[in-house]
Order: C-alpha cells, then sequence, then structure tokens
C-alpha cells in the first residue's frame, strides 16, 4: 500500500522528467519489479497498490470486482437532481459515466466535499462527470479541486502522504477471498 501524493506520476520512468512513484518508493520496488495495480493521475493522491503478482493485479483491476472509494472536494454546489444523475448517467466526452454511490459530506463556502463509490473507472472519470454538469448559480462547469481515494475493497488508506507499507495478512485474505470468506478462515483458525 502506498499513499501516493498529488504531482506524481503512476508509470516507471517518465521522458518529460517528472517525479514518479518510483522517485518516492524504496529502490528494492523498482528493482523486485513491484508494479502498479491501476492508476491515480498526476493531480489526485491516495491509495495505491502495487503488486509482484500478476495473478493478484488482474483480480484487483476486474472491472465491477471492487469498489473504490473517493473523498472529492468539488468547487460549486450540486443540487439533488445531479447527485441522481450521476448515479443514473452523465453523457461525457468519453460517452457516459455514472457513479456507484455519491454522498455530501459538507460545504466550505463554495466549494462541496462529497464521498464518491466507483465500481468501475475509466481514465479521470470522477472529473469528467463533474466536469460535464453545471454549478446552479454561476452556470459554470463543476471543477474537481482535490480527489483523494482512501478506499479499495475493504483496504482502508491509514498511513500519511508519500508513505508505503506492506499489506497484512488479513487485508491480503479479504482482497483475495473477499471479508466473509476472510472473517471465517479468521474465526477457524482462533480455535
Amino acid at each position: 500500500m502506498f499513499h501516493k501524493p498529488k504531482g506524481t506520476i503512476v508509470t516507471l520512468s517518465d521522458e518529460s522528467g517528472r517525479k514518479t512513484v518510483y522517485d518516492i518508493l524504496p529502490g528494492f520496488v523498482l528493482q523486485d519489479k513491484w508494479m502498479p495495480v491501476g492508476r491515480l493521475d498526476k493531480d489526485s493522491r491516495g491509495l495505491l497498490f502495487l503488486t509482484r503478482e500478476g495473478a493478484l493485479s488482474n483480480l484487483l483491476t476486474q472491472s465491477g470486482k471492487f469498489s473504490k472509494f473517493y473523498e472529492v472536494w468539488i468547487r460549486g454546489r450540486i443540487t439533488d437532481e445531479q447527485l441522481q444523475q450521476t448515479l443514473q448517467g452523465v453523457k461525457t466526452q468519453i460517452g457516459m459515466l455514472k457513479f456507484k454511490a455519491v454522498e455530501i459530506l459538507g460545504y466550505a463556502g463554495p466549494k462541496t466535499r462529497l464521498m464518491v463509490e466507483l465500481s468501475e473507472g475509466k481514465n479521470r472519470h470522477i472529473r469528467r462527470v463533474f466536469g460535464a454538469l453545471q454549478d446552479p448559480q454561476f452556470h459554470t462547469a463543476l471543477k474537481v479541486l482535490d480527489l483523494k481515494r482512501i478506499q479499495i475493497g475493504s483496504v482502508k488508506l491509514d498511513i500519511p502522504s508519500s508513505q508505503w507499507r506492506f499489506l497484512t495478512h488479513e487485508e491480503e485474505d479479504a482482497l483475495i477471498n473477499g471479508p466473509s470468506q476472510s472473517r471465517r478462515r479468521s474465526r477457524k483458525t482462533r480455535r
């Protein structure tokens, strides 16, 4: 598990000299060929998995297999109708996109803080959905100001920015076998 900071890109190297996640992670991660599972764009931050196992990477990136949760700040206010629209589908430049769930967490001046759940994600999915909606007061596109992935499946981000840690056996088991299987196995082990 790695807490990717904003401003870094998720790639092995960059011909433009931009900072990559491998510039932050310990050297063994690159030497031992740990690969990122999925992506977060340069302007996003939060939970990123890395693995050396192709089968695990394939499992974790299966469409609809694991929900991903994001804390999002947008410039503007979103209406109840627009919230419903994000669940049913919003027409964007790359087609219809939708959220599995969305909830308003609060407001700060002209900004709105939300929790967004995706079951599958396209490139810049959340940014595209909000960008296709209009602020009802100012008639400008809603703009994502901050996007942080805080959870994948049952695994929650619990480390500071730019830090990493190995997953616990329980976290790995819950991802591979599902949380209910993991709990049953844990109970059997305790007897």
